[in-house]
């Protein structure tokens, strides 16, 4: 007797491979629920950004993609996201936002559609008293969305920042308490608005900017020019926000201020968005 292969596969004859495959996507679905959002995150994806002083930087930005999903359908098609963004070659370039959130809508058939895509945005920095130069690292976020025709876009910049609080300095022998906080602010706009002008709107409006790299003079510089413009977290987003008001560009804004107190097992925050009374009337 022949000795059985039991793990012996039968090979693909020309017929399987012409057999339709099961599309179990486009089952229909008895629950009734439509989904907001599906679809892929945390694509790694070469971009091209715009830079104030360069024309250009490229990055690597971690990408999400989604669309909505009518209750009927059991799922969306996961492959077609990947198949979009790479469509456009090996670089995205931002502009390319409105047309990649179109064929998102056209090959997933959906009336939504939403790209997310978070990146490290580099600017060199010169340091006060030495003059040394180093790149610094800011966190940015393309925030687009689609639904039929109508394309929305929020820019998002997270910047590190160092505060030291007013009423240490004012109560303290010695000196006062300061801390590392970091400011998120949002904008939607209705022109171009450079990564770099919200940078600086957040820097000059805290104690100090942060630097890659510093010397002692450096330091030494760093933390009197602290030590001189105290801000408390409140100051903080309020200083943003007048800052904001001079670039006629924005059109809605939110800022986000948090700092990791160095002697509180807490962390400090406010926020202020452009939908409140006051900052809608200085939008106007």
């Amino acid at each position: 007797m022949e000795n059985l292969d039991l793990h012996e596969k039968k090979p693909l004859t020309k017929e399987d491979s012409k057999s339709p495959l099961a599309d179990t996507q486009n089952l229909t679905d008895e629950r009734r629920l439509p989904i907001d959002k599906v679809g892929v995150r945390g694509i790694r994806f070469p971009i091209k950004v715009q830079d104030k002083s360069r024309s250009h930087q490229e990055t690597i930005a971690s990408v999400g993609m989604f669309v909505d999903l009518p209750h009927h359908f059991k799922g969306t098609h996961m492959s077609r996201f990947v198949e979009v963004l790479h469509a456009h070659g090996n670089l995205i370039h931002v502009d390319n936002i409105s047309k990649i959130l179109g064929e998102m809508q056209r090959k997933l058939n959906a009336q939504k559609a939403h790209l997310e895509m978070q990146f490290p945005y580099f600017l060199e920095k010169t340091a006060p008293v030495t003059q040394n130069k180093s790149l610094m690292d800011y966190t940015v976020m393309f925030d687009a969305s689609a639904q039929q025709d109508s394309i929305d876009f929020v820019l998002n910049v997270q910047v590190p920042v160092t505060t030291l609080c007013p009423c240490s300095k004012a109560i303290s022998r010695y000196g006062a308490h300061n801390q590392r906080g970091n400011v998120s602010v949002s904008v939607r706009f209705n022109d171009r608005v450079w990564i770099e002008d919200l940078i600086e709107c957040v820097e000059t409006s805290a104690s100090s900017g942060l630097y890659a790299l510093l010397k002692r003079p450096d330091e030494k510089a760093v933390t009197e020019r602290a030590y001189e413009n105290p801000v408390f977290v409140e100051d903080l987003v309020r200083n943003v926000v007048m800052k904001l008001h001079g670039i006629p560009q924005v059109t809605w804004y939110r800022v986000e201020a948090e700092n990791f107190e160095s002697i509180h097992n807490h962390n400090a925050y406010a926020c202020i968005e452009a939908g409140n009374s006051q900052a809608s009337e200085s939008l106007d």
